[in-house]
């Protein structure tokens, strides 16, 4: 006779009224999750097992409806960095993390990167918003970001500081000169791309964040 089996671990896909909540929920179940919350509960965020902030739009608006929520910056915040839970932010979401966004004006992120957002500026004729199908290509192996091809739609990319330009990124693409594609700091990573839309690159990711036990 068995005993009762653990509970299936919380994963929380925030909902900030901002992002593509049913794809991103659709991918996460193909990929595997037993379950996926929905959620734009505080307290569901702070106390989840697995984090998944997506996001579409400007980076004033989207840090603004995130604050929009009370506690919420405070609940991401506790589950990624103090708990150290697995956090995996995409498209704004990523973003997020940085300190600030220059897109309209100057708005403050999240602080987990000491970066900043700013204008994709190609060196040749490619066109703004960066929107297709492009390579990611890795800074160095990284357990959930391997070599391989997503789909990109933005026209505001992360950008490390001067003095530290390969700060917390993993990955890259190459949209008229280098553009982040990922970018880690401890338990938490974001992504530029979608993996909602990236097929079977994008299901593999997203796979390797369920298994990932930083």
């Amino acid at each position: 006779m068995t005993g009762p089996s653990a509970p299936a671990p919380i994963l929380a896909l925030v909902d900030i009224g901002s992002g593509n909540l049913r794809s991103v929920e659709n991918a996460l179940l193909a990929a595997g999750a037993p379950a996926v919350h929905v959620t734009a509960d505080p307290d569901a965020v702070a106390a989840a097992d697995r984090v998944v902030l997506p996001g579409v739009g400007a980076f004033g608006a989207c840090a603004a409806a995130l604050r929009a929520v009370d506690g919420m910056e405070d609940a991401l915040a506790h589950a990624a960095r103090a708990r150290a839970r697995p956090f995996l932010g995409i498209c704004v979401g990523m973003q997020l993390m940085a300190a600030r966004g220059l897109e309209h004006g100057e708005h403050c992120g999240l602080g987990w990167l000491p970066g900043s957002v700013e204008p994709l500026a190609p060196a040749g004729p490619e066109h703004v918003p960066h929107m297709g199908w492009n390579d990611v290509t890795p800074a160095g192996e990284h357990p959930l970001v391997p070599p391989g091809e997503a789909y990109f739609l933005h026209g505001y990319a992360y950008r490390p500081p001067a003095d530290d330009p390969r700060a917390h990124v993993v990955a890259t693409t190459d949209h008229g000169g280098p553009v982040v594609a990922a970018v880690r700091r401890d338990t938490a990573l974001g992504v530029q791309f979608h993996p909602e839309k990236s097929q079977a690159y994008g299901l593999d990711l997203l796979r390797r964040f369920l298994d990932w036990c930083p």
